[in-house]
């Protein structure tokens, strides 16, 4: 057991994509005043955030209306769901969207890449804001929610489920589209040899 955990150790400080930083979350530091479990949220919607803005803009522009069947939502169109409930369930939380946000047309508003991403980052942002405007307290609110019973707590826990499952999306469609995400382009990225020092 301890020489299985130690080649783990050994084996997560030789991978290429952590020794260049490019697998660790860039926010590690926290935001003043967020702790606990707002705090670990608050981490992994920024990772995801940073992933998100990644990938959308390693995909071409002229890509973004590309979808795997007639059905379904386009590259664009899961960018744009994912910052319309940015916007729409951090509501559940006290933080309502900015006036002038139309939730109900904000999914199908554009197809422009500039215009996307820029919505992206506006949705994060709200996301932030909204989490770091929470209390401890806060988190065992309770409220109904789809017929039943949820709290605030619970609601972190759904954004970050709906988060994954649509940047688990997003990747299976850049992968389509012949786009490698660029966190898995750093790790494959052979390293260069660390200098030695000069005797």
């Amino acid at each position: 057991m301890r020489r299985t955990l130690a080649s783990l150790v050994l084996l997560a400080l030789t991978m290429p994509g952590l020794r260049s930083g490019a697998q660790v979350n860039p926010y590690k530091d926290g935001t003043p005043g967020v702790t606990g479990y707002r705090s670990e949220v608050l981490a992994e919607v920024m990772v995801q955030e940073n992933k998100f803005l990644r990938l959308a803009e390693a995909i071409p522009a002229e890509k973004y209306t590309w979808r795997p069947s007639a059905d379904v939502r386009s590259i664009a169109e899961v960018f744009l769901h994912v910052s319309t409930a940015n916007y729409n369930l951090y509501k559940l939380v006290g933080t309502p969207p900015p006036s002038g946000v139309d939730l109900k047309e904000l999914e199908k508003s554009t197809t422009d890449k500039t215009k996307v991403i820029a919505t992206l980052k506006d949705s994060y942002a709200h996301a932030r804001k909204a989490i770091t405007a929470m209390t401890d307290a806060d988190l065992e609110k309770s409220f109904d929610w789809f017929g039943g019973k949820n709290t605030e707590r619970g609601v972190l826990i759904f954004i970050v489920r709906h988060g994954a499952e649509h940047l688990g999306q997003s990747i299976a469609y850049a992968r389509m589209v012949g786009v490698v995400p660029p966190w898995t382009g750093d790790f494959q990225r052979p390293q260069k040899p660390e200098a030695k020092p000069k005797q």
